[in-house]
């Protein structure tokens, strides 16, 4: 069926490195401040909370961040490596200051020389990504290694990656492997991702299509959508499991309602063939739509096929040549692109000069949603 000759799977293996060693956590303040505020609690658990640095947490906690930089300065001017932490974070993230990238290297580096992992972290992002410093891969994997050494799960997610692509160390799967594999023991969600990943297209490791859907499973469970869309995948084709038509719709449901356009486009296909849900093409076209406002290709190319032969909705030439104008636009070059292309082009012949202007027209002024 056409639908589901156009539904291709995700590989984010290719491109995971990035993922991993650039991401900055969005809960990093969260983690950093309840971290410190349950260590000292736990050291006094009969003892209220009294000092600079709790103080210092108390206002970061209600917003208050010119008071707890006033608090935290001063100590971490003396050496105290929580509080450098700190104010590396705040420096980076306009939180009390102006954004200053090299103030927070600073900070960091001070923090990471006393042997705060989390500021042996952060450093090597800021190196990743040439903020605040010269991008510097090596001195990345230097701070990262450090951390990874002292179990910072983020941090051997990160040095995995750099294995992976061979960035400043040699291309070695299994010592990418070792190292997310770590990570995931932790229950780094992420990491369990890109280890069932690596199961799953047998890089470092024999392909094992059963361990790829254990270590899919566990992110999935985490709510990790890419993790719930491969673990869809993994149901339809009864790869590593039995296959479940009703587990896959539940599983590529989930990751769609996060807004993960790869399940969407699954999930609408398997309303177009009647996979473990009743048949219904007004649904899977909602689903592609849904993709293609994102800017996936191949959702819109698929799209694009739908208006061009009529199957779940009207036909219209303007509309089916506007998706598969957009679809060979943001691919990149390759066989994909030639064959939208040339759908695109065949449906041109069969329109008037007219219509073609108007799904151009259309094509220019499409903004992704």
């Amino acid at each position: 069926m056409i639908f589901v000759s156009h539904v291709r799977e995700y590989r984010i293996i290719q491109n995971n490195g990035k993922k991993e060693a650039g991401i900055r956590p969005v809960s990093l303040a969260r983690r950093i401040f309840v971290a410190v505020a349950a260590a000292l609690a736990a050291a006094c658990p009969t003892t209220a909370l009294a000092g600079p640095f709790e103080d210092g947490i108390a206002a970061y906690g209600r917003g208050d961040y010119a008071t707890a930089l006033q608090l935290w300065r001063p100590l971490a001017d003396r050496g105290d490596p929580e509080a450098q932490l700190i104010l590396g974070f705040m420096h980076a993230n306009s939180q009390g200051v102006p954004q200053d990238y090299g103030e927070a290297v600073k900070w960091y580096r001070k923090a990471a020389e006393y042997g705060n992992a989390e500021a042996q972290y952060l450093l090597g992002i800021m190196y990743s990504e040439g903020e605040g410093a010269p991008q510097d891969h090596a001195e990345a994997v230097k701070w990262w290694g450090k951390a990874a050494d002292q179990g910072h799960a983020e941090a051997q997610l990160a040095l995995g990656a750099m294995y992976h692509r061979g960035q400043n160390v040699p291309l070695d799967y299994a010592e990418a492997l070792k190292w997310r594999r770590k990570a995931a023991d932790q229950g780094l969600a992420r990491a369990q991702l890109v280890l069932g990943l690596m199961y799953h297209h047998g890089q470092g490791v024999p392909q094992d299509y059963r361990e790829a859907v254990k270590w899919y499973r566990k992110a999935a469970d985490q709510g990790n959508a890419e993790a719930q869309s491969f673990l869809g995948s993994m149901y339809r084709k009864g790869e590593g499991v039995s296959q479940d038509h009703g587990e896959a719709l539940s599983w590529y449901r989930k990751a769609a309602d996060q807004g993960l356009p790869q399940a969407q486009l699954g999930l609408g296909s398997m309303y177009a063939e009647g996979q473990g849900v009743v048949q219904d093409k007004a649904e899977a076209v909602r689903w592609y739509r849904k993709a293609a406002d994102q800017g996936d290709a191949v959702a819109q190319s698929v799209l694009g096929i739908v208006y061009y032969t009529g199957l779940g909705v009207p036909q219209d030439f303007i509309e089916a040549h506007m998706w598969l104008n957009l679809a060979a636009s943001r691919s990149p070059p390759g066989e994909a692109r030639d064959r939208y292309a040339k759908l695109r082009d065949d449906l041109a012949a069969r329109m008037s000069a007219e219509q073609i202007a108007e799904a151009q027209r259309l094509a220019r002024e499409w903004k992704p949603q």
